[in-house]
């Protein structure tokens, strides 16, 4: 007698229909999808407490054509409108539904909830698509002539709110155009390029530098957040981001050496120095700045020779958090070198992620628990070193050392490969669960050493408040003087309201424990109201002077961006 085949949940396998919601709100790729295995999904099961019959059936879609009636009706005059097609070409402006909301959104849990429910609001009027740094400075002086407001959008993964255009106005595509390199300078190892660059393209480009540039060998960003493959270059400076290989190569503004800006008061480009003692830095005052006082149209980066070929994969597991840390600062505090990829995760992810990756139940899973590593208290750390071979190994050798002398045992690079196929398709997961009613989201803050376990400790309590939610842990950017935590939290809220004040609890309660509100997601309009608070009115009285200095008629970003307005 054959066996009835195991249940497979009604994950969604076909594309989004073209101009739906769904199509706006879906991460990354039309035709990618990445659903959780039985492992992951007999957890999910458990722990709301829902059987098979739970997952039979979608609920809200969004497959629906984007229309909006009488909502939001374009506030521009034609005259207005006129002009500014006349500065861009009328091919390159769009005012229809579709592109009104696909260009007004970004990826906040949030604003999935507002396009599941096709009830938006807060929409730019027009979507202009610039050619070239002389239309956004046409743009924007237009725009500042007469009051309106200004929107910038790159890649679209923005993840605080940080692209909602609450005023109306314009917003700026500069994905479209604004996407070469300018100037690739192997003497100097940097590269100028414009800001609505995506990341692939960018790497791509870095990797073939021997064929498209005549260098003497390929190059790389060193830039891979997890949005990688659907953000821009202009997105990761003007956000602050970090990459999964941060710790190596440096966090996006790091990798800064100078940037070129249109502004309502003017246009600018920072020197390109390595190295200067000329005062405060501009360079610097305008990393982070969303938007709010000017438009980033190129960006020169430094970059770095691509070896791939050296790189030493590695991967401990610890008895548990407090040993994981320890090894992770010795590392960090070692001056040795630094590895590329370094990750530790807190025992619910750890649990959570042995399941997600297949080892749970395995041959590896055996051994450690053997070997007494116990389910629930274990952490793993996985990583992998970069640069000229010699040093990549020298890095690989030491951080061994310090791993086994806190108490750490080799898995070797298998779940280091195992992490890499999903390091960028993992965010897929969220529609599968939304679409059944489960909240996956994340929030992150930067910490000193010894203030992380107290951190650590006081959020996770918070989350774990709730009933039936799951409250996963991480590190994945080390310093000397610290490290961040990335929180992601699961579970079933009733309605968006329900789901926002419990987000608004967790940041209140990152920031009182003494964590930074944000570590590389930005601050946008999401975490803004926090800022006096967090930064105190002397700290945001200069940066509301830099705002009047820039934007004094406020049209750049406004709404609550950075909480200057």
């Amino acid at each position: 007698m054959n066996k009835p085949h195991p249940f497979q949940p009604g994950w969604r396998t076909r594309q989004p229909l073209e101009k739906s919601w769904r199509s706006i709100f879906k991460w990354g790729a039309p035709d990618q999808f990445k659903h959780p295995n039985a492992g992951l999904y007999t957890l999910l099961k458990n722990s709301f407490g829902l059987d098979d019959a739970d997952f039979k059936t979608p609920q809200r879609e969004g497959d629906e054509t984007v229309l909006l009636g009488d909502t939001c009706p374009p506030q521009l005059t034609d005259d207005q409108v006129k002009t500014l097609e006349n500065i861009v070409g009328k091919e390159n402006i769009t005012g229809d539904d579709y592109s009104r909301v696909k260009f007004s959104y970004g990826k906040t849990m949030e604003e999935i909830y507002d396009l599941r429910d096709g009830n938006v609001d807060h929409l730019c009027d027009l979507v202009i698509h610039p050619r070239d740094a002389m239309d956004v400075q046409n743009i924007v002086r237009f725009a500042n002539q007469e009051n309106i407001p200004v929107y910038v959008f790159g890649g679209g993964s923005s993840v605080t709110l940080g692209l909602r255009p609450i005023k109306g106005g314009i917003t700026l595509v500069m994905s479209t155009h604004m996407n070469r390199i300018l100037e690739f300078n192997e003497t100097n190892q940097t590269v100028t390029v414009e800001s609505g660059m995506m990341g692939p393209d960018f790497e791509k480009s870095l990797n073939r530098a021997p064929s498209l540039f005549k260098a003497g060998c390929p190059y790389t960003c060193g830039h891979f957040p997890q949005s990688f493959e659907f953000s821009s270059v202009g997105g990761w400076i003007v956000t602050k981001g970090s990459g999964q290989m941060s710790s190596y190569y440096g966090d996006a503004c790091d990798l800064v050496v100078s940037q070129e800006y249109v502004t309502p008061t003017g246009s600018f480009k920072t020197h390109a120095y390595p190295a200067t003692a000329t005062g405060p830095l501009v360079n610097d005052i305008m990393k982070g700045s969303e938007g709010s006082f000017g438009i980033l149209v190129s960006v020169t980066l430094k970059i770095f020779r691509f070896m791939p070929g050296n790189r030493k994969k590695f991967s401990f597991i610890f008895p548990d958090w407090e040993h994981a840390v320890k090894a992770c600062r010795d590392i960090s505090q070692g001056e040795f070198g630094m590895p590329s990829v370094l990750r530790i995760s807190d025992p619910e992810e750890t649990f959570v992620g042995l399941k997600q990756h297949g080892i749970e139940g395995g041959i590896l899973d055996t051994y450690i628990t053997a070997r007494g590593y116990k389910g629930g208290q274990r952490c793993l750390m996985i990583g992998h070193t970069e640069g000229e071979k010699n040093f990549s190994h020298h890095v690989y050798r030491t951080l061994k050392k310090i791993c086994k002398t806190n108490q750490g045992l080799s898995l070797t690079g298998y779940p280091v490969t195992k992490w890499e196929k999903g390091k960028y398709s993992d965010p897929y997961m969220r529609e599968d669960l939304n679409d059944f009613g489960i909240v996956i989201d994340t929030l992150e803050t930067g910490v000193s050493w010894d203030n992380l376990m107290n951190v650590h400790e006081k959020v996770r309590a918070f989350v774990k408040s709730r009933p039936q939610t799951l409250c996963l842990t991480h590190c994945s950017h080390f310093y000397p003087q610290g490290t961040n935590l990335y929180f992601i939290f699961i579970g079933q809220f009733s309605n968006r309201d329900e789901y926002k004040t419990f987000q608004e609890n967790i940041i209140d309660h990152i920031e009182t424990s003494g964590g930074s509100l944000s570590h590389h997601h930005g601050v946008g309009k999401m975490i803004a109201p926090f800022m006096e608070r967090h930064l105190g009115k002397e700290q945001m009285a200069v940066l509301k002077g830099l705002k009047n200095h820039f934007d004094p008629r406020g049209i750049m970003n406004p709404g609550g961006t950075l909480g200057l307005d």
